[in-house]
């Protein structure tokens, strides 16, 4: 049975091992929110994530009972690298099966622990089925992402963690997947702090724990879509599901806008590089989900770093758009001399930066005479943005934007 005994038990095995990651206080949120807002960056954790205390606990419980054959894992992120990391430093076989579309820096970043990688399935649940057959047909251990008391005993670290620098703290605010971390969490903050609140997060594109949360019942989805790749759970665990019906006090989800623009908020504002499923705890805060007594003090798990270098372009690129810090316009402009310069001479006058234009006279969607422009603005929010409207309108220019 999960406990803080068995808890406290795990943060022996994994201190010296894995990181204890700062615990810091959060102005600029703490200022908008009313909170006293603590943020836990587990992003800077060895592997990225804090999938690796749970990993590496469960492997040591296997070590310590005399268990030396391998293990295997399926997972195309953090659990994968998690479990490759703990099977090195115990010097034990580990092979992780990923999907076949698993990116190929995931696929190395793996290998480069010294885990065996297979490639199988389309999907995560297709690889997690052929990693069960593949563990009984060579005798190896199969170590779970989060229906695991071990796991959730090693993930639970990241709140003993927390009260040891905060102890007042009135409620964690925690990311959820397939709640492995949350139960953990749960369990140590309930026995330590009964009072603390806690609160889970997920991805409203991922709601199947959500859903079986409000039902208090197991309900399965039939997919899965969001940019937060690391609680894109499918499933519902009822192990899981019961500490969290027992032990969490509300269960919130969040858009892919709103983790988008906490991912991007992070970055700027604290200077802070998270993954998707990292940042659902600060977007819940930021967009009115968190609901407390003003002043209370909260600590938010920032659950991982490793980010797609291609997700956080678009993401970056869109946020801009949104915030009106960049404006996209197609524009027609009369084909002769002198016109092109007309137009950016009144970019010029208001202070609009080009960053990328292009010139097309020979599309056949153009009218004769006609020439097309496409060009990406840098501009300095709404009001400037009405500005370049109204003053191209006054220049006698046709223009659509694109959002």
């Amino acid at each position: 049975m999960l406990d803080l005994n068995k808890i406290k038990q795990a943060y022996k095995r994994v201190t010296g091992v894995v990181h204890h990651t700062p615990f810091t206080y959060a102005p600029i949120l703490s200022s908008l929110s009313g909170y006293e807002v603590y943020l836990k960056k587990e992003n800077l954790q060895r592997t990225g994530a804090f999938k690796l205390r749970g990993a590496f606990n469960k492997i040591a419980v296997l070590v310590e009972n005399g268990q030396k054959g391998g293990v295997v894992a399926a997972s195309a992120g953090n659990h994968a690298q998690g479990v490759a990391f703990a099977a090195k430093h115990f010097g034990i076989e580990a092979t992780i099966i990923m999907p076949e579309s698993t990116p190929l820096t995931k696929v190395l970043g793996v290998k480069e622990l010294g885990a065996s990688v297979i490639l199988h399935g389309g999907n995560y649940d297709e690889a997690y089925a052929y990693a069960v057959t593949f563990g009984e047909e060579n005798n190896y251990t199969f170590v779970h992402p989060f229906t695991d008391e071990e796991v959730m005993a090693g993930q639970a670290t990241v709140a003993l963690e927390m009260f040891e620098e905060v102890p007042a703290l009135d409620a964690l605010v925690v990311p959820v997947g397939g709640g492995g971390l949350i139960s953990g969490m749960a369990v140590a903050a309930k026995a330590l702090h009964p009072n603390c609140k806690v609160l889970g997060v997920s991805s409203a594109g991922a709601p199947a724990l959500k859903q079986s949360y409000d039902a208090k019942k197991t309900i399965d989805t039939l997919s899965v879509r969001t940019i937060a790749d690391g609680i894109a759970v499918r499933d519902t665990s009822p192990i899981t599901l019961a500490h969290i019906l027992e032990h969490v006090d509300t269960f919130e989800t969040v858009c892919e806008d709103e983790i988008a623009a906490a991912i991007l908020f992070l970055l700027e504002k604290q200077k802070v590089l998270v993954e998707g499923a990292g940042a659902v705890g600060v977007a819940a805060l930021l967009h009115g989900k968190v609901a407390l007594p003003t002043g209370s003090k909260v600590g938010i798990v920032l659950s991982g770093g490793n980010i797609d270098v291609t997700m956080l372009s678009l993401i970056i690129e869109k946020g801009l758009m949104k915030s009106s810090r960049k404006m996209k316009l197609q524009v027609i402009l009369v084909d002769r001399p002198g016109a092109l310069q007309d137009f950016t001479g009144i970019l010029t006058d208001i202070g609009a930066n080009i960053v990328q234009i292009g010139y097309d006279r020979t599309s056949t969607d153009l009218e004769f005479g006609d020439a097309h422009v496409s060009v990406a603005l840098e501009t300095k929010g709404v009001e400037h943005q009405e500005l370049i409207r109204q003053k191209l309108k006054e220049g006698g220019f046709s223009f659509k934007e694109e959002h």
